[in-house]
């Protein structure tokens, strides 16, 4: 690995609007890196998709539940007390399997010079 390479971790944030039917939609990416000292959360909620899915959805709820995911992945007091711990901490707390609506993926791991870059080019591949 070269000096310019970081480690970083990426997770899916899905959208299940039926838990019991386990249908889900990407909607967004968390990526961590302790080397560079990044947690982001990139959003994209495709809500044509969301209400194919389930036409009842309550998008509004999603995109507040989506919203207090990338609050808590920037941190500070408006996050709450989550957000106010390290950055590794905020990743680990949002990546924990969760039945809800909204749920992180599992996590995977690479390598980039630019973890932050690296989350956009996840969003464009993984979710839009």
């Amino acid at each position: 690995m070269s000096t310019s390479e970081y480690v970083y971790e990426y997770a899916l944030v899905r959208v299940v609007p039926r838990i019991e039917r386990g249908e889900q939609l990407n909607a967004g990416v968390l990526v961590y890196s302790r080397q560079a000292g990044l947690v982001r959360a990139v959003i994209h909620l495709d809500e044509a998709r969301l209400l194919a899915l389930d036409p009842q959805a309550d998008v509004a709820a999603v995109r507040s539940a989506l919203a207090a995911v990338a609050g808590v992945c920037a941190g500070g007091a408006e996050a709450g007390q989550a957000g106010e711990d390290d950055p590794g901490r905020r990743f680990r707390w949002l990546t924990a399997p969760r039945s809800t609506v909204v749920q992180p993926g599992p996590v995977h791991c690479g390598l980039s010079a630019d973890p932050a870059a690296e989350a956009d080019r996840l969003l464009e591949l993984l979710v839009r």
